[in-house]
């Protein structure tokens, strides 16, 4: 656009949107590689914040296409100010990396078996009857499913539960468990 197409679009600024369609044209290119070069964060949306900033402005401006430039660069350069301050204000947004995160919580189960050793565990299972130490050997030891459980008992789903849940009431009750459950 000739500094004369400026200078018209300036002067008929009043005339509204065909003006603004003008200078948009013009400049929108211009302002957005220069929010872009400056490291805005979305610079298409800044670039829109200051022509929405100039476009009820228009009819203020003086000097022609050069007073024009410079008052659309100069809002540009303070949307830039504004969006480095909130970048700066801003917390860094950074990615999980569940290969770098180490932390843990244990397991009840684990933490008791790192309190107890495994000779421990074989005197507190002989308390139960032989069917709750099968099925506690299959489901915690072995890491079978509650159904994989009942097939290798000849059992069903069910009685497999119950004689877990029953075992597991039973050590509850036996002291020397209560020791181990102490914080």
């Amino acid at each position: 656009m000739t500094d004369a197409l400026a200078d018209e679009a300036v002067r008929d600024a009043p005339a509204g949107t065909a003006a603004f369609s003008v200078v948009y044209r013009t400049y929108a290119s211009q302002v957005l590689g220069y929010l872009t070069a400056r490291g805005v964060e979305d610079p298409e949306a800044v670039m829109q914040e200051v022509f929405l900033s100039v476009l009820p402005r228009l009819d203020t401006v003086h000097g022609g296409a050069a007073g024009l430039r410079t008052f659309i660069f100069s809002v540009a350069h303070a949307r830039m100010v504004d969006d480095h301050r909130r970048q700066s204000r801003t917390p860094a947004k950074l990615p999980f990396e569940p290969e770098l995160d180490h932390r843990e919580d244990l397991s009840a189960e684990t933490e008791a078996l790192e309190r107890i050793s495994p000779q421990e565990v074989l005197g507190l299972l002989d308390a139960l009857p032989q069917d709750q130490r099968e099925v506690l050997a299959l489901r915690l030891v072995a890491g079978l499913t509650v159904e994989q459980s009942a097939e290798a008992m000849g059992k069903s789903e069910g009685a497999v539960k119950q004689l877990q849940r029953r075992a597991i009431l039973k050590l509850r009750g036996l002291a020397d468990v209560k020791e181990y459950l102490k914080p």
